[in-house]
C-alpha cells in the first residue's frame, strides 16, 4: 500500500477545505504510516496552475474538486466541472472527488459523463464521516457516492427510457425557462428540430396536453431533469 499521497483541495469555502484536512489527518493517524501532504487552491485560475505544474512534475494522487468556483480571468475555465476535464487529461492518474450543492438529476448527470469522478458527494449529505469514508474508499477501493447520488443512479438503472444528451439538455433548458428563441444558440438544433424532439418527448412520456409543464413534471418525476 502506498503511504504518501499527494492531495490538491480546490475549494472556494474555508470551512469545507478545513473540513477535508480534518479528515485527512483522521485517515493519517487511523492508518499507521499513512501521510497526506496537501496543497489549496480557492479557484479555478490557482486551480488550473496546481493541476499544470503537478502534470509537470509527479502528479496528484487526490483532488477534492468543488463545482461552482470563481472562473478564471479568462473565462476559459468556467467551472470545476471544466477542471475536472483537465484533470482527466492531464492528471489520468488522479482520482477525483467532486463536492457540489447541485442536486438536480441534469446537472449531476452532466458531471458524471464529463468528469467520472471517482467519489461523488452533495454538499447537503457531507458529515464528517461521510468525508473520511470517501478517502477511504476513493484511495483504496473506489468509487465513493453519497445517497443523493446513489438515488440519482437508481433512477438511472430503473428507467425504461432512453434520451440523448440532447433530449436531457432540452428537457433542463425547459425547465429554467429558457425561451424558444434562444434554444438554437445552446443546442445543435434549428426552432423546427427543436419542436421535433419536444413532440417525441411528448409521445415517449404520454404528455397529452400541448404546452410544456406536464412534459417538465414527468420529467422530473422521472428523474431526468
Amino acid at each position: 500500500m502506498k503511504q504518501n499521497y499527494k492531495v490538491l483541495l480546490i475549494e472556494d469555502h474555508p470551512l469545507i477545505a478545513e473540513a477535508y484536512k480534518s479528515a485527512l489527518k483522521f485517515v493519517s493517524k487511523e492508518k499507521e504510516g499513512v501521510n497526506f501532504f496537501i496543497e489549496t487552491a480557492n479557484n479555478c485560475d490557482i486551480g488550473y496552475e496546481k493541476i499544470k505544474n503537478a502534470s509537470n512534475k509527479n502528479g496528484v494522487d487526490l483532488i477534492f474538486l468543488d463545482i461552482r468556483l470563481p472562473p478564471s480571468k479568462d473565462s476559459k475555465v468556467l467551472s470545476g466541472e471544466d477542471l475536472g476535464i483537465i484533470v482527466n487529461k492531464l492528471l489520468p492518474d488522479s482520482k477525483i472527488i467532486i463536492s457540489t450543492t447541485f442536486n438536480d438529476n441534469y446537472r449531476i448527470h452532466s458531471i458524471f459523463k464529463s468528469v467520472n469522478p471517482d467519489g461523488f458527494l452533495i454538499k447537503n449529505d457531507i458529515t464528517a464521516d461521510e468525508i473520511i469514508a470517501a478517502i477511504k474508499s476513493v484511495l483504496f477501493d473506489p468509487p465513493y457516492y453519497s445517497k443523493s447520488v446513489i438515488r440519482l443512479l437508481r433512477n438511472e438503472v430503473s428507467n425504461n427510457f432512453l434520451l440523448d444528451n440532447i433530449d436531457r439538455r432540452l428537457l433542463y433548458e425547459l425547465s429554467i425557462g429558457t425561451k424558444m428563441k434562444d434554444l438554437p444558440s445552446l443546442l445543435p438544433l434549428s426552432i423546427a428540430g427543436i419542436e421535433k424532439r419536444k413532440r417525441h418527448l411528448k409521445e415517449v412520456f404520454d404528455v397529452k396536453k400541448t404546452d410544456d409543464k406536464e412534459l417538465i413534471t414527468i420529467a422530473k418525476e422521472k428523474g431526468f431533469i
